[in-house]
């Protein structure tokens, strides 16, 4: 009677597994240390208290298409390009509701930009913050 070999089972290469993950580690210790760490005794400003406000320069656009700058209601675009200064048109913020329909807030854009705007800005929720 012959003993028949036993096969020794197959290994899985560990070292190679072993190696991805060495990589792996020593990548992101130098990807996390390549930025300079604040100086310890620097405290930075707190902004959690801060409210989210539109800014002063800015038309305000209502969710019915009612316009305001600076407290004042704004009846058109035209006009209310006509109370700026020509400094003042080269930049136009407008904060428009998040009810404001997508339509609304493009037409009065093409008013501004027909009146002598330059550059037409968005101001958003996450631009306040």
């Amino acid at each position: 009677m012959r003993r028949q070999k036993r096969q020794k089972p197959h290994r899985e290469p560990t070292i190679a597994l072993i190696n991805i993950v060495f990589l792996m580690l020593i990548f992101f210790m130098v990807a996390g240390s390549l930025s300079q760490s604040v100086e310890k005794s620097l405290n930075l400003v707190q902004t959690s208290d801060i409210q989210g406000r539109a800014p002063l320069d800015a038309l305000i656009i209502y969710p019915n298409g009612r316009m305001q700058y600076r407290g004042a209601d704004q009846t058109s675009a035209g006009l209310f390009l006509s109370e700026l200064t020509a400094e003042e048109q080269k930049v136009v913020r407008l904060v428009p509701d998040r009810e404001l329909p997508a339509q609304t807030l493009v037409q009065i854009a093409r008013d501004l930009r027909a009146g002598g705007a330059g550059q037409i800005m968005i101001v958003t929720e996450r631009g306040l913050k």
